[in-house]
C-alpha cells in the first residue's frame, strides 16, 4: 500500500473545497465574512410565521399542488421585500412556515389571498351595523383612496357624493350571493308595505354548494325564524326609522360572526342594517372570490357597497409597481395584459354611461357617474368615479407609504394564492437570544469533542492522536461544506443541525473502536503490528461501512418524511456521516499504515495497543521454547 496517495487525494479535496469557500460565487467581504456559514433564525434571530391553509367555503381541504403553488407565490412575495436568506417551506399537508433570519418584521400580509377584482358600485348603504341609525347622517368626505388613471386623458376623481345613510331604490335588483353562494331557497313572506312586495331573490338562484347550505341552515337556526323571514323579505336596505320593530327582528344578525355572515346571500348582507362593516371586513379570505356573483364589501369601515359582478380580474393585470406620482405620493401602477386592457376599457365605458341604469343614486359620484370599486380580497381599496372611457393603464392611489405600496404591488404582481390561509403564530427571535443559542450549540459540540479526545488519549494513547486528527479533519470538511452549500443550495445551519453534528461524533467514535479493537485481535493472534494493520482494516472495513450506511439511511429517511428543524437535523447528520467515511478511507487507514512502520508503535505504553503486544511476546516466547525442547 502507498498511503501517500490517499493523503494526497484528501489534501486535494481540502484545496478545492476551501478555494470554493473563498472564491466561489456568493463569496464577498473580508476573510472572516467569507468563512461565515448561512445561519438559521434560531441562531441569529429573526421572524418565523406559520400559516395554516383553511378549507374552501364548500368544505374541501387544499390539494398538495395548490399548497406548493401557494408556497412559491409566498416565497416570491417575501423575496420582493428585498430581504436575504428567507426560507419558505411546507409543513405537513396544511401549513406553510416562513423564516426570515436576521431581522424582525411583520409578515402576515404575505399570506393574504390578494384576489383583485374590479366591480361597479351598484348601491351604497350605512355600514355601522347599528340597530337604529343616527338622527342625521352627513355625507362622507371624498375618500380619495384610489383612482384609476388613464394614459393620456384626465384622471377620474374619487367619489364623495354617496350618502352613507341614503335609502336605496325600492325596485329589486338581480339576486346575488356572498361567500360564493347564491340566495337562500326559503320563500320570502310578503312585507307590510305593498310596494316592497316582490318574489324571493332565490327564484333564479343557482344550486348552493352542500357545505354552504349546511352552514346557512345553522345560521338560520341561530338567528331564528322571525329574523330570517324578515331579512329574506327585504328588497332594499331597511329603513328602521319608519319601522322600529323591524330593527328588533333583525337584531340577531348583529351577533353573527364574520364566518357566519360570509355564507349569507349578498342581498341579505347588504339589505340587513344590523350586519355592519366590522363583520364584513373580517370575513374569511376568498369569501367574495366568485367573480360571476355580486358581492358586498366595505370601504373605510363605514360604507357598505353592493357590487356588480367582476368584469376585470387580477389575472388581467400584467404587472404592478410601486411608484411616485406627480404629487410625490406613493401609488401602485397597473399594467394590463392581453385582453385585460379591452375588459378595462369596456368596464369604464359601462360606468361612464351608467349602462342600463345599473348604478342607483346612492352609488353615483359627484358628477353623476358610476364608480368602480377596486376590491382586494374582502375589502374595497378605493372606489373612484369614472369620468371618461379609459383606454390606458391605471393607478391605485391612496394613503400609501413606500412599504405599503410595495407590499400591495408584490401581491398583485405574483398573483393570488390558490389557497386561503390564517396566520397561526408569528414568533420574533431576538438577535441576543439567537447568539445565546449559537454559543450553547458550539459549547455542546466542543464539550462532546473534548470528551471523545480525552477518552481516546487515555485508552488508546498514540492511537488517540489518530482519532484527534481525524475529528479535526472531519470538522474542517463539514465546516467548509456548510459554507459552500449555504451559498449554492441555500442550506441554513440551525440549532437542530448542530445537534446532528454532535450525534455524528458518536458515529465517528464507533468506527475508531471497531478498527482498533480488530487490530488488537490480529496482534493477539500472533501477527506483527505491520501485518496486522492491513488485515484489521479489511475485516473492520465492512463493519464500519455497514454502521455508517445505516446511519446515513436513517438520516435520508428522516429528511424525506420530516419538516422544519428535524429536516435540518437529518441533513447535518447525513452530511457529517458521509464526510466521516471520506476521512476514514483517505486519512485513518493510510496514517495507521505509516504508524505501523514506526518504533513507537511496537511499545505497549506508547502505542495504546495495551495487552495485545505483551500477549503476542509471551506467545512468541512459548513457541521458541517448544522448538528448543
Amino acid at each position: 500500500m502507498r498511503p501517500g496517495r490517499q493523503l494526497a487525494v484528501l489534501g486535494l479535496i481540502f484545496v478545492v473545497l476551501y478555494l470554493m469557500v473563498f472564491f466561489s460565487g456568493g463569496a464577498s467581504g473580508g476573510f472572516k465574512d467569507r468563512l461565515e456559514p448561512r445561519l438559521g433564525l434560531d441562531l441569529i434571530g429573526g421572524t418565523r410565521l406559520t400559516l395554516e391553509a383553511t378549507n374552501s367555503i364548500d368544505g374541501k381541504p387544499p390539494t398538495a399542488e395548490n399548497l406548493e403553488e401557494a408556497r412559491q407565490i409566498i416565497e416570491s412575495r417575501v423575496n420582493a421585500y428585498g430581504v436575504a436568506e428567507a426560507e419558505v417551506v411546507t409543513e405537513g399537508n396544511r401549513n406553510i412556515v416562513i423564516s426570515l433570519p436576521g431581522e424582525n418584521r411583520d409578515l402576515t400580509d404575505v399570506g393574504s389571498a390578494a384576489e383583485l377584482r374590479f366591480r361597479k358600485v351598484l348601491k351604497v348603504a350605512d355600514g355601522s351595523g347599528a340597530v337604529a341609525p343616527p338622527a342625521a347622517t352627513p355625507a362622507p368626505a371624498p375618500s380619495g383612496s384610489a383612482s384609476p388613471k388613464p394614459s393620456g386623458s384626465a384622471s377620474p376623481k374619487p367619489s364623495g357624493s354617496a350618502s352613507a345613510g341614503a335609502k336605496a331604490s325600492a325596485s329589486p335588483s338581480a339576486g346575488g350571493q356572498g361567500g360564493g353562494a347564491p340566495a337562500p331557497s326559503a320563500s320570502a313572506s310578503a312585507p307590510a308595505s305593498p310596494s316592497a312586495a316582490a318574489p324571493s331573490p332565490s327564484a333564479s338562484a343557482e344550486p348552493v354548494p352542500q357545505g354552504v347550505e349546511e352552514q346557512r341552515k345553522a345560521v338560520q337556526q341561530k338567528v331564528g325564524a322571525a329574523a330570517w323571514q324578515a331579512a329574506t323579505a327585504l328588497q332594499a336596505p331597511a329603513d328602521l326609522t319608519t319601522d322600529p320593530s323591524l330593527g328588533e327582528k333583525l337584531k340577531p344578525f348583529g351577533t353573527l360572526s364574520a364566518r357566519e355572515v360570509a355564507v349569507l346571500p349578498a342581498e341579505m348582507q347588504f339589505n340587513v342594517p344590523t350586519i355592519g362593516c366590522a363583520q364584513l371586513d373580517q370575513r374569511p379570505a376568498a369569501s367574495i372570490k366568485d367573480e360571476k356573483q355580486k358581492a358586498v364589501a366595505c370601504e373605510d369601515g363605514v360604507q357598505k357597497y353592493l357590487l356588480d359582478v367582476a368584469k376585470v380580474l387580477g389575472t388581467d393585470v400584467g404587472d404592478a409597481n410601486a411608484v411616485l406620482d406627480q404629487t410625490s405620493s406613493w401609488v401602485v401602477s397597473l399594467d394590463f395584459k392581453g385582453k385585460g386592457q379591452e375588459k378595462w376599457t369596456s368596464l369604464t365605458r359601462e360606468a361612464f354611461t351608467n349602462e342600463g341604469q345599473a348604478c342607483d343614486q346612492t352609488a353615483l359620484g359627484q358628477d353623476g357617474k358610476c364608480r368602480v370599486a377596486v376590491v382586494l380580497d374582502n375589502k374595497v381599496v378605493s372606489s373612484p368615479e369614472i369620468q371618461g372611457v379609459l383606454t390606458g393603464d391605471s393607478q391605485i392611489t391612496g394613503s400609501f407609504d413606500n412599504k405599503a405600496a410595495s407590499a400591495l404591488a408584490s401581491q398583485l404582481r405574483y398573483g393570488a394564492l390558490p389557497v386561503t390561509f390564517e396566520p397561526q403564530e408569528q414568533q420574533n427571535v431576538t438577535a441576543t437570544l439567537g447568539a445565546s443559542h449559537l454559543r450553547a450549540g458550539l459549547l455542546a459540540a466542543g464539550i462532546g469533542m473534548l470528551l471523545v479526545i480525552i477518552y481516546s488519549f487515555f485508552y488508546y494513547r498514540l492511537l488517540g492522536s489518530v482519532i484527534f486528527l481525524s475529528l479535526v479533519l472531519s470538522a474542517l470538511l463539514v465546516f467548509g461544506a456548510l459554507v459552500v452549500l449555504g451559498r449554492q443550495i441555500g442550506f441554513t445551519l440551525t440549532l437542530a443541525g448542530i445537534a446532528g453534528m454532535i450525534v455524528s461524533l458518536g458515529v465517528a467514535a464507533d468506527s475508531f473502536v471497531i478498527y482498533f479493537e480488530r487490530l488488537k485481535d490480529e496482534i493477539r493472534e500472533g501477527r506483527s503490528p505491520r501485518s496486522a494493520v492491513p488485515r484489521a482494516w479489511i475485516r473492520a472495513r465492512r463493519t464500519i461501512i455497514s454502521a455508517n450506511a445505516i446511519t446515513l439511511m436513517s438520516a435520508v429517511v428522516l429528511y424525506v418524511v420530516s419538516v422544519g428543524a428535524v429536516k435540518g437535523f437529518a441533513f447535518a447528520l447525513g452530511l457529517a456521516t458521509v464526510l466521516d467515511l471520506v476521512v476514514v478511507f483517505l486519512f485513518r487507514h493510510p496514517i495507521m499504515t505509516m504508524f505501523a512502520r514506526t518504533r513507537a508503535f511496537l511499545s505497549p505504553r506508547v502505542s495504546g495497543l495495551g495487552r495485545a503486544l505483551p500477549a503476542r511476546t509471551e506467545q512468541a516466547t512459548r513457541t521458541s521454547r517448544v522448538k528448543e525442547a
